[in-house]
C-alpha cells in the first residue's frame, strides 16, 4: 500500500542548507570523512523513522546491484556506498553524505529501462565523489551555535509542512532556501555531477540515453503551481541546462562504443514487484482493468493484475489470471513461483507445494521461492522442512527480514528458544523496533549457555542499546 506523501526532513541536513546561504561561498574544502560518516548515520537514523524506506530484498538488492555495476569502474572510494528505494509517488532523487543515495518510487515508475534508473544513480554518486554535501557542511560549520539553535527552532516549527522545497534540503544542490548565491552554487555541483556522471555512465558500459530519457521525463511532468512541481527540479536545479549539456555530450561521443544492453526482463519484474507491493490496490487494479480493456492481450498488464487481485485476497481470480499469462510463457520459473504464492495465499497448499517445487527445480536459489516453499511446509505441519527452508533463505540472502520471524518462530515450536528468540530479535532489529528486539536478544542470552550462541546475541544486543539510546538522544535534543 503506498504511504500518504509526508513532508518530513532531517533537521540537520536542512539546518546544513540554511546555515550555507548565509554566508559567501568559501573555497572549497570539506568535512573529513570520518565526520561525514557520523553525520550520516545520523542522518539515516531520521530518514528510517520518518520517509517509507522500501526494504525488499528484491528490489533493494536490484538497485544495488545497478550503483555498484557504477561504482566498479571509479576509483577505490572511502565509503561504503549504499542505495534505496522511498514509497513516495513523488520524482525525485537524493544522497545524504558518505554514499547513501535514495530513489522515489514514483521515479522509478516513470522510468522505462535500467539505463535510465543507471542515468540518476550515476548522477547521484558524482555528487559523493565530488564531496558537495561535505563543503556544504564545512560552510555550515562556520556559524555560530546560537545562531543554528535559532534556525532548530523555525525548522521544528514548519516541519511539517515544508513542502518539496524543504524536502530537497537532504540533497546536494538544494535550492530549498531560495538564496540566489545558493542557487549559483547548485549550478555548479550539477554541471561537474553531469560530467562525472557520464563518464562513469558510459565506463559501465550504459549509454547516455537513458539519463537524457528520465530528465526529459522530470521536466516533462504537469504540475499547477508550486507546490506541483517535481521534488527533483526543485532539488536539482537548471534542468533545461542539463538536458542541452546531456544532448550535447552524446552528440560528442557517438563514435564511443555501443553500450552493454541493460536487462530490461529484471528491469520489468522489479518494476512489476514494487507496482503490485507498494502502491494502493484499488487503485492498481482500477489502472490495470482499463489497460486491459483496451489492451487484452497485454500479458504484462495481465500478469500485474493477477498479483494485484491476489494482494485484495481475490485469490482465485488471481490465479485465473495467472495461469493464462503462464499459458503463454510455460515453464517460466518466475510465472511458476508466482502462482504457487497465489495458490498459498488461497489456502491450495499441495497445489501451491507443486507449482513452486517446480519453480525452484529452475531456480533453486530464489529467496521467494525458498520463503514461500517454507511457509507452505510449515502449514503442512513440516517444520523440520520449513526450518531448512528459511535457513536457506537467510544464508542466500540476508536482507529476506520475514525470514527471521518465521524461522524464529517454528524454532520456538521446536523448543529451541535460544535460537528463536535470536532469529525473533534479529527480525524485530531489522524492523527497527529495537525495543522488542533488546527484550529478544535478553530472552536468548537467558536460555544459552553456549558461548557462540551468547557472544552473537550480546553483540546484537550492545547494537540494540545504542541504537535505543541514540533515539532518545534525538528525542531529548
Amino acid at each position: 500500500m503506498r504511504f500518504p506523501q509526508r513532508r518530513f526532513i532531517t533537521v540537520w541536513a536542512l539546518l546544513l542548507t540554511m546555515a550555507a546561504a548565509l554566508v559567501l561561498p568559501p573555497p572549497v574544502r570539506a568535512i573529513t570523512f570520518g565526520e561525514e560518516e557520523e553525520l550520516s548515520t545520523e542522518m539515516l537514523r531520521i530518514i528510517f523513522k520518518r520517509l517509507p524506506v522500501v526494504e525488499d530484498p528484491y528490489i533493494t538488492g536490484y538497485v544495488n546491484r545497478v550503483g555498484r555495476r557504477i561504482l566498479a569502474v571509479m576509483p577505490e572510494q572511502p565509503f561504503r556506498y549504499r542505495f534505496y528505494v522511498i514509497n513516495q509517488a513523488e520524482y525525485n532523487a537524493f544522497a545524504t553524505p558518505a554514499g547513501h543515495i535514495f530513489v522515489y518510487s514514483g521515479l522509478l515508475e516513470a522510468m522505462d529501462g535500467e539505463d535510465e534508473l543507471a542515468g540518476i544513480l550515476g548522477h547521484e554518486i558524482a555528487h559523493v565523489y565530488s564531496r558537495h554535501i561535505s563543503q556544504k557542511i564545512e560552510l555550515a560549520k562556520k556559524v555560530g551555535w546560537a545562531q543554528l539553535a535559532g534556525m532548530a527552532a523555525g525548522v521544528l516549527i514548519g516541519v511539517a509542512g515544508g513542502g518539496p522545497a524543504a524536502a530537497g534540503a537532504l540533497t546536494m544542490g538544494s535550492a530549498a532556501t531560495g538564496a540566489t548565491t545558493q542557487l549559483a552554487f547548485s549550478r555548479e555541483n550539477e554541471t561537474q555531477a553531469d560530467q562525472l556522471g557520464l563518464k562513469f555512465l558510459t565506463d559501465a558500459g550504459y549509454g547516455t540515453e537513458g539519463l537524457l530519457r528520465v530528465l526529459k521525463k522530470i521536466r516533462g511532468k504537469q504540475w499547477f503551481g508550486k507546490d506541483q512541481v517535481p521534488t527533483y527540479m526543485m532539488t536539482h536545479p537548471a534542468i533545461e541546462d542539463r538536458i542541452a549539456y546531456v544532448s550535447s555530450w552524446a552528440e560528442d561521443h557517438k563514435e564511443a562504443p555501443a553500450p552493454a544492453k541493460a536487462n530490461s526482463a529484471e528491469f520489468e519484474r522489479i518494476l512489476t514487484r514494487l507496482i503490485v507491493e507498494y502502491n494502493d490496490t484499488t487503485a492498481e487494479l482500477a489502472r490495470l482493468e482499463q489497460v486491459l480493456q483496451r489492451e487484452p492481450g497485454n500479458t504484462l498488464a495481465r500478469y500485474r493484475y493477477g498479483l494485484v487481485l491476489a494482494r485484495a485476497n481475490r485469490t482465485a481470480e488471481a490465479a485465473a489470471q495467472v495461469k493464462e499469462v503462464l499459458a503463454r510463457n510455460a515453464f517460466n520459473p518466475y510465472l511458476l513461483r508466482d502462482l504457487g504464492k497465489v495458490y498459498f495465499l488461497g489456502g491450495q497448499l499441495d497445489a501451491a507445494l507443486s507449482a513452486l517445487e517446480s519453480a525452484r527445480s529452475m531456480m533453486p536459489e530464489d529467496p521467494d521461492t525458498l520463503f514461500f516453499l517454507g511457509r507452505t511446509q510449515q502449514e503442512l505441519g513440516r517444520p523440520s522442512e520449513a526450518i531448512a527452508l528459511y535457513t536457506a533463505v537467510i544464508q542466500k540472502t540476508p536482507d529476506y527480514r520475514d525470514a527471521y520471524y518465521f524461522l524464529g518462530q517454528n524454532l520456538g515450536q521446536q523448543g529451541a528458544l535460544a535460537d528463536a528468540h535470536y532469529y525473533l530479535g534479529v527480525y524485530h532489529l531489522r524492523a527497527r523496533d529495537f525495543k522488542t528486539a533488546a527484550t529478544q536478544f535478553k530472552q536468548s542470552l537467558r536460555n544459552s549457555d553456549a558461548p557462540d550462541k551468547r557472544e552473537r546475541a550480546e553483540r546484537l544486543l550492545k547494537q540494540v542499546e545504542e541504537e535505543i539510546k541514540a533515539e532518545k538522544k534525538a528525542l531529548e535534543g
